[in-house]
């Protein structure tokens, strides 16, 4: 296992390659009931392989990733790893749920100390949350009392809105979705060298895409893999290219099968920042620009449509949108869909066509019409 540091943290080496407790294994496909033994088997196998980074979140599994990583890391696992958890952000209405659901986590996850803690899931709209219910306060005054030792946020956002947070706080780390498609979605390749400059320690989720970038591609997509004259897989591509940015400190993987805890282990040990020739750089983004050719929306995901009065997630649906398109991957993302955005009320159907967003877009899409035919497709 190779290993790397957060620039503020120079003496804490993480794990290139760690362990995300969003999909661990689950009994007759029901989120909310995680197979514990294998799911158990599988940290274990991780951390013995060198791991050191584990990540869960207050709503994961239907809130039940946390008590069980809390069960799974008894017998001396937990001092061998970096536990990570996220503050529901989107729960947070007065100053006071700051502390409760830290307390809450730290009972869920028994233990007296998150070693990474995030604020989850921060737009422009939840930034202005934080600094109005007093959040960073609360971080404060966690990490000077030792309930965690380094603050952080995960990030789903305009690219305004990464560059408010990250100057807004003395931030440790930050975590975004960053993988050889999403350069520019969301913070993309602008952020992470924003963050970098700042000295914030970046992680990167969603390497594989949601493990769509591990599946066999379409015939295109491996004709111009073939041409790279490597005997890697789609996953190795993908990996390569998360890890050849020295920026990246470590990188999740959802895994819940040995299979890809093997290959994702085999891959990390061979894999360096700067690896990739130009040919092999060339090759990923001519695979960029053809899953791109299949988009349906044009949003760039600005965020110039948010906030919305209704919540509505509008960049996230349309990019979900895309998601399926690029990928025929129509079934899995409706399950993301329903999971996250039906789940926290932000769907496309709560859409009240009241047109605040359609003159602000700058790709001039009727946003309403086009939230209409997304939920018809994924919820």
């Amino acid at each position: 296992m190779q290993y790397r540091t957060l620039p503020k943290v120079p003496g804490l080496p993480l794990s290139i390659l760690s362990f995300g407790c969003m999909r661990l294994p689950v009994l007759d496909g029901d989120p909310s009931r995680i197979n514990e033994e294998p799911a158990a088997g599988l940290i274990h196998d991780a951390i013995e392989a060198g791991v050191n980074y584990l990540d869960t979140g207050y709503p994961y599994h239907g809130g039940r990733s946390e008590p069980f990583v809390g069960r799974a890391l008894k017998g001396g696992w937990r001092a061998r790893v970096q536990l990570a958890t996220k503050c529901p952000t989107w729960l947070v209405q007065t100053e006071g749920d700051w502390e409760r659901y830290l307390e809450e986590q730290l009972k869920r996850l028994d233990t007296d100390t998150v070693d990474f803690y995030l604020l989850h899931g921060l737009n422009g709209e939840r930034w202005d949350t934080v600094n109005r219910l007093g959040g960073l306060r609360a971080l404060d005054r966690a990490k000077n009392d030792g309930r965690i030792h380094y603050a952080g946020f995960s990030f789903h956002g305009s690219p305004k809105a990464f560059a408010d947070i990250t100057e807004g706080y003395d931030w440790d780390f930050c975590q975004i979705q960053f993988n050889l498609l999403d350069t520019e979605y969301q913070a993309g390749l602008a952020g992470l060298r924003l963050a970098a400059s700042m000295r914030i320690g970046v992680i990167a989720m969603e390497p594989l895409r949601g493990g769509l970038l591990a599946a066999t591609p379409p015939e295109p997509v491996r004709s111009i893999w073939a041409r790279g004259g490597r005997d890697w897989s789609p996953a190795g591509w993908a990996w390569r290219w998360v890890w050849n940015h020295p920026e990246v400190v470590t990188a999740l993987s959802g895994m819940n099968t040995q299979e890809q805890l093997r290959e994702n282990l085999a891959i990390a040990d061979l894999a360096a920042p700067g690896s990739m020739n130009e040919t092999e750089l060339a090759l990923t983004a001519e695979v960029r620009r053809y899953y791109q050719g299949r988009m349906k929306i044009p949003c760039t995901t600005c965020g110039y449509c948010l906030p919305c009065p209704n919540h509505v997630a509008i960049p996230d649906i349309f990019s979900m949108v895309n998601t399926a398109a690029m990928f025929d991957s129509r079934e899995a993302t409706s399950r993301f869909y329903k999971g996250f955005l039906v789940a926290r009320s932000q769907a496309a159907d709560l859409c009240i066509e009241c047109g605040e967003c359609v003159p602000k877009c700058p790709q001039t899409i009727t946003i309403p019409d086009v939230l209409k035919e997304a939920h018809k497709l994924l919820g």
